[in-house]
């Protein structure tokens, strides 16, 4: 196996708590794509994944894994009564402000911090657009030993297709074997697998189970809190 010396992650569901983080984005989000119109904007949770009633958002939905601008086709299709460029726009101002209340599943500076010092190039790749990763980043005060960060608006393509990771390899001058991916839905992995990286991660702090995310990783873990530990029992492939 070669040695892992780039890690990318996911965002939502990876480094935030899905659910505490974007439930009362989403609901905001229907709300206005339904214009006021509560059982439209049910009817919209429930076409992009999320139960109106409890607010948990199902594996590999819209919600959990799409792009704005995706989400916004959705909608616009569903009956939303806005053009899904214009509707795209708002969604993207939804998620920058979103970013002021999100919630991190560890402390993220401390753990950045030491992955960094073992001399790894860290990356964020996700389906939000660049600015609420960044802001979030800022916000959350890891942003200093962030490498390289892909929304799906940095001309890098949109998930599960390669370009993300192939962009952070560029970016890095990495080999791609070098790069482990880690998130918490099938996209991620698929991603992983696509750009052919040299390990996909799965976790379980965001919208899928164990059954969904270990037919498509290498390693399944609770949380990045177990990421460490992880790094430390991979075989060394200096040693035959």
């Amino acid at each position: 196996m070669t040695k892992i010396t780039g890690i990318l992650f996911d965002k939502d569901g990876t480094l935030l708590d899905f659910d505490k983080s974007w439930e009362p984005v989403n609901r905001r989000a229907s709300l206005f794509a339904a214009a006021g119109d509560e059982v439209l904007a049910d009817r919209l949770m429930v076409i992009c994944g999320m139960d109106p009633l409890t607010g948990k958002v199902s594996s590999g939905s819209l919600f959990a894994a799409a792009a704005p601008s995706e989400i916004a086709a959705a909608m616009s299709n569903a009956g939303a009564p806005f053009e899904p460029e214009e509707l795209t726009a708002h969604l993207d101002r939804f998620f920058i402000e979103g970013a002021e209340n999100a919630v991190a599943v560890t402390d993220l500076p401390a753990l950045f911090k030491r992955l960094k010092a073992r001399g790894l190039h860290l990356g964020i790749a996700s389906s939000d657009n660049e600015a609420s990763i960044r802001a979030i980043a800022e916000r959350m005060q890891f942003m200093p030993y962030v490498d390289y960060i892909a929304g799906y608006d940095s001309g890098h393509g949109v998930k599960p297709n390669p370009g993300m990771v192939e962009a952070f390899a560029r970016r890095q001058n990495i080999d791609l074997s070098e790069i482990a991916v880690v998130g918490d839905n099938t996209h991620d992995l698929h991603m992983a697998r696509n750009a052919r990286a040299g390990l996909a991660i799965g976790v379980l702090t965001g919208t899928s189970g164990i059954e969904a995310l270990e037919p498509h990783a290498d390693y399944v873990l609770a949380s990045i809190e177990e990421l460490e530990g992880l790094l430390d029992r991979l075989p060394d492939p200096a040693v035959s």
